[in-house]
């Protein structure tokens, strides 16, 4: 474990939590847009389904890709603070700008524009964390940031609902920059606070992924159990869809009430993944993120085995429940685990790196699982993706015991 210096700043610094707040507002400003997307595509616009999974995965691929390019561009100190800034306020344009699209592809234009934008600035942000945070205080501040993150995919949905029907889907969509405009705002305060407490570079680094250097200092052995991981994390529509297709087929619900009951279950899974980001920090904290990253992986299993097998209720919503507690737990370690288990100076692009995996592994997990739900069943489905938790388990556990 890391250890500061006795005259070390506090990790609830302003920053620590201005950084927070950004992710809880944009969150909730483009999970507002995510929630009326489908409606707006095919409704309002008349595309279809092909056409809304592939504007979304196309989009999820830029952000990993775009993700590995932020990585070098965070490595200034100086320079990482508007990197953050300007990805958050672009994320902000190009999302509310979804309103005044008029045609499909101006759509996929500008959900591709922001999330570049999102993974852009995504290492700056990590790195704006370890500037601001004593080491021994990793953990919790990246829950911090990731609890921000999932109260923000609570609060998007809620005002959607809310807006749509008093002012329309095209206006709720252009009023998404107000939370995400705050965010930007809230970034550039962490940023100013990090330029303050970090001294001038001597040296200017130049735009290099480092990945040599990257493998050297093991990487591969850091990032492999989160690779398992990512490859069995099934987007939530996954979850939603099977909880709606249980409710309504297994015990019997309308489809509007089991859609209506799955969306609140999505809400509270949500809820309690932005409480489990804490817990996760604090005992990250003082037990280092491996453990709190296996207990995630092992809590995971156990929901998509309950969504493999379920047919009740209780089933769904205990489903729901363990994968929030298990995505709270683990993203927040996989953030720890780079900052803590790399050098200061290699940390910008692992973040990169990091992203990359995670963006890479969630969309090959769900275009997997969904090909399998396709052909076979649901129950094959997330049982492929259980077996890749349980993977993620044995490879964190039989690493760690090295």
């Amino acid at each position: 474990m890391a250890t500061d210096p006795p005259d070390a700043p506090r990790w609830h610094s302003p920053g620590v939590l201005s950084i927070g707040g950004a992710s809880l507002f944009s969150d909730a400003g483009h999970e507002l847009v995510t929630a009326l997307l489908p409606t707006f595509v095919t409704t309002t616009l008349h595309g279809g389904p092909a056409t809304l999974g592939a504007i979304d995965g196309v989009a999820d691929a830029l952000t990993g890709l775009s993700k590995l390019a932020g990585g070098p561009m965070a490595a200034e100190p100086a320079r990482r603070g508007r990197v953050a800034a300007s990805g958050y306020l672009g994320t902000a344009v190009a999302t509310a700008a979804i309103g005044l699209a008029t045609a499909v592809w101006q759509v996929a234009v500008l959900r591709s524009l922001a999330w570049i934008s999102r993974g852009l600035r995504s290492p700056a942000r990590d790195m704006l964390l370890t500037d601001l945070a004593p080491a021994t205080s990793y953990g919790r501040a990246f829950g911090v940031e990731r609890a921000g993150d999932n109260l923000g995919a609570v609060l998007g949905p809620l005002l959607a609902a809310g807006l749509v029907g008093v002012i329309g889907i095209r206006h709720a969509i252009l009023l998404s920059i107000v939370p995400s405009l705050l965010a930007a705002a809230a970034i550039t305060v962490a940023a100013r606070e990090a330029r303050r407490t970090l001294a001038p570079a001597r040296n200017r680094r130049t735009l290099t992924l480092n990945l040599t250097a990257l493998c050297r200092a093991g990487i591969v052995r850091l990032l492999a159990p989160v690779a398992c991981f990512e490859l069995g994390n099934l987007a939530t529509t996954l979850l939603i869809l099977r909880a709606t297709d249980v409710l309504h087929h297994s015990v019997g619900w309308t489809a509007g009430a089991a859609t209506s009951a799955a969306i609140l279950m999505y809400a509270a899974h949500n809820a309690i993944a932005s409480g489990s980001a804490l817990l996760g920090g604090w005992l990250i904290d003082r037990l280092g993120p491996r453990p709190v990253f296996a207990a995630g992986a092992l809590v995971y299993t156990a929901a998509y085995l309950l969504f493999a097998v379920t047919g009740t209720v209780h089933g769904v919503v205990a489903g729901f429940l363990l994968a929030g507690i298990g995505i709270g737990l683990a993203e927040t370690a996989e953030s720890a685990t780079v900052a803590l288990g790399l050098p200061v100076d290699l940390r910008p692009n692992a973040f990169g790196v990091l992203g990359l995996t995670q963006s890479a592994g969630d969309l090959g997990a769900t275009l997997v699982a969904g090909v399998l739900w396709t052909l076979l069943s649901p129950t094959v489905a997330f049982g492929y993706a259980a077996a890749w938790m349980a993977a993620a388990l044995v490879t964190t556990t039989a690493l760690h015991s090295k």
